[in-house]
């Protein structure tokens, strides 16, 4: 009964590190998980307690191998999987970073930039804005949710004992990285077709009134402009999140197949 016991807690003992492996990188690039905000110490439990509540799904029919290095393998695929997932999620927020670093360029708002408490990097004040907002939205249509059920469908894409198809995941995350720069230029086209009719406009005033000082003018009223247009596009930017997450774990699902 003691040995039974001992191989029990033992596969049990490697499925919880495998499904930790593969939980661990949505504290590395998933939206929200992965913000400094949160300690270092506090994602750790966060962690373990996920992989906790996974480790009885994921080890359905799996038997763990007991050889260390056949482990490891095990470990490593496992976290080729998890940051594929997360990658493929962290696009999603890139995009919208993006596009407030379009606008900040454009406005003018680039010229003093703050630190991104998301991130801990520096950044315009649209980009950090946009950072914010689209993290609100995030909560708000239960992307955590959504990043949680993923997760649990990778264990029965790519089961423990599996190895993912690498091309596949490479196709998967090329696909994805390549819609940051259009999906931030369809965020950010209203408030930039905005401020290129306003420059066009003050281009022909200056030609028209050539004693008035455009420059002095000019910017506060493209300041006034990005802000008008920034918050008249926010519904906009609220469903085009909330399509867009859908998209983007089907997207880092379908790209996992078993070898």
């Amino acid at each position: 009964m003691s040995a039974l016991l001992d191989q029990l807690a033992g596969n049990q003992l490697g499925g919880f590190i495998l499904v930790l492996a593969r939980v661990t990188p949505l504290f590395l690039l998933a939206p929200i998980f992965s913000s400094n905000l949160i300690p270092r110490a506090v994602k750790g439990v966060i962690a373990v307690g996920i992989s906790i509540g996974l480790t009885p799904i994921a080890m359905h029919g799996q038997h763990i191998p007991s050889d260390p290095w056949a482990v490891a393998g095990l470990v490593a695929e496992g976290l080729l999987v998890g940051l594929s997932f997360s990658f493929a999620l962290a696009v999603l927020m890139a995009a919208v970073e993006s596009a407030g670093s379009f606008v900040d360029v454009v406005a003018g708002f680039s010229y003093g930039e703050l630190i991104n408490p998301l991130s801990g990097e520096s950044a315009g004040v649209m980009s950090r804005f946009y950072a914010l907002f689209g993290t609100m939205i995030f909560l708000v249509i239960g992307g955590d949710a959504w990043t949680l059920r993923g997760i649990g469908r990778t264990f029965q894409l790519v089961p423990l004992t599996e190895a993912p198809r690498i091309g596949s995941l490479v196709g998967g995350a090329e696909q994805v990285f390549a819609t940051i720069f259009t999906s931030a230029i369809e965020i950010a086209a209203p408030v930039l077709a905005a401020l290129l009719i306003t420059d066009v406009a003050f281009g022909v005033v200056s030609r028209v009134v050539p004693q008035m000082n455009v420059f002095a003018v000019g910017f506060p009223t493209k300041v006034a402009v990005a802000l008008l247009v920034v918050c008249a596009s926010l519904p906009f930017v609220s469903n085009w999140i909330s399509g867009q997450m859908s998209s983007s774990v089907a997207a880092a699902l379908g790209a996992l197949h078993v070898a």
